[in-house]
């Protein structure tokens, strides 16, 4: 079925988020309470709220969006290229640069987004952090009312799932047994806090992003059965 997806309607993409602020003290009495409360399972008696707080990106109330990738193909002359762009800085500008880029280009009904695990991370926490900022929903990313095969989103998690929903699949596994070179070569997600922080490097978070997205799209081809991406074939814009 997914071989008969037209490559250039699909938009692929990639997020990475930090907590708010650098550290736990910086958040108001009331954010600080409800930040010890939403991650009260998850830290258990292991961690105070405080320890806890380098992961708070991870939840769009208490985290924000500090680089989305985008990814798309283009055939011309029966050349097959993939390029690749970012969006970086002010989380608001971030969001409005995205949604500029749906609503122009990526807001037909033969358009699709696609992400790895996107259906329950990415396309919420922007949407999420969308009206956090009071930005109307996107078309793509407004899903009121819509039947589950209406929903313009595919997620290479799901696809490799097969039906099964008792397991995740990391896309660093993924590259790994499809035989795709590994986009993690420089940091993993579990850094992206300290990088940010602590090193002030965004172009490294950057450069991590547009490989996770391109990731994405390899896993796409090989799911389709298709050649994967050459570095020949992709263009960073």
């Amino acid at each position: 079925m997914i071989r008969k997806i037209n490559l250039e309607n699909i938009l692929f993409l990639d997020i990475e988020t930090v907590p708010e602020t650098e550290h736990f003290s910086e958040l108001n009495d009331t954010k600080q309470i409800l930040w010890e409360d939403k991650s009260k399972y998850q830290r258990k008696d292991d961690y105070t709220a405080e320890e806890f707080y380098d992961r708070a990106g991870i939840w769009a109330e208490f985290g924000k969006i500090v680089c989305i990738s985008v990814g798309y193909f283009n055939f011309q002359n029966d050349l097959r290229k993939f390029r690749t762009t970012s969006f970086f800085g002010d989380e608001a500008k971030i969001l409005k640069d995205f949604k500029n880029l749906l609503n122009t280009h990526y807001n037909e009904p033969k358009h699709l987004l696609c992400g790895h695990n996107a259906k329950e991370f990415d396309f919420p926490y922007i949407a999420r952090r969308m009206i956090i900022h009071n930005i109307e929903l996107p078309h793509k990313l407004n899903l009121f009312g819509k039947k589950p095969w209406e929903v313009p989103h595919l997620d290479t998690l799901e696809l490799w799932k097969f039906g099964d929903f008792k397991s995740y699949t990391s896309l660093k596994l993924l590259t790994h047994v499809l035989g795709i070179p590994s986009p993690k070569d420089d940091i993993d997600g579990s850094e992206v806090y300290q990088v940010y922080y602590k090193e002030n490097e965004i172009d490294r978070i950057v450069t991590y992003c547009e490989k996770d997205t391109i990731a994405v799209a390899q896993i796409f081809l090989r799911l389709r059965g298709d050649d994967i991406l050459t570095d020949d074939e992709i263009i960073h814009i």
